[in-house]
């Protein structure tokens, strides 16, 4: 376990952020900030909902495996989506895209519908809190 002091959480796979971090780890406790859908050049994938919730799932990945965590440590996610029935429509494309990069991981979940994002091309925002078991966590120097 970590002291007492949160420690942010930046993994090189993950484009540097500004203003913000991707992770803080406080304990064991991982908070998960909210992941889109950008590539390895900052920019938002295209085709749609489904290539961009893979996306941002394995973004939101990153820093819990960083870590030393896995998918079955989330214990919540939150996903913001700027077209729920675009998201709805395509539940099974994205049911497969979850068991492959999640597995059969079903954390407490809050979908938020929301008119935007910061980035304006994004259709979802994932964020979430994983416990990570204190003999799997990896704590960056």
């Amino acid at each position: 376990m970590t002291s007492g002091t949160p420690i942010t959480i930046n993994p090189p796979t993950l484009p540097a952020p500004t203003g913000f971090s991707h992770a803080v780890l406080a304990g064991n406790t991982l908070h998960l900030a909210g992941q889109t859908a950008l590539d390895e050049n900052s920019e938002i994938v295209e085709g749609g909902i489904v290539p961009q919730f893979r996306q941002a799932v394995a973004n939101l990945l990153a820093p819990l495996s960083y870590v030393g965590g896995a998918p079955e440590h989330l214990v919540s996610l939150t996903f913001h989506l700027t077209d729920v029935a675009a998201y709805q429509a395509h539940g099974p494309q994205i049911g497969k895209a979850w068991r492959k990069l999640l597995g059969p991981v079903f954390p407490a979940l809050t979908v938020v519908g929301t008119p935007g994002l910061w980035q304006p091309e994004a259709l979802l925002e994932i964020s979430g809190v994983a416990v990570i078991p204190d003999a799997q966590l990896r704590v960056p120097a």
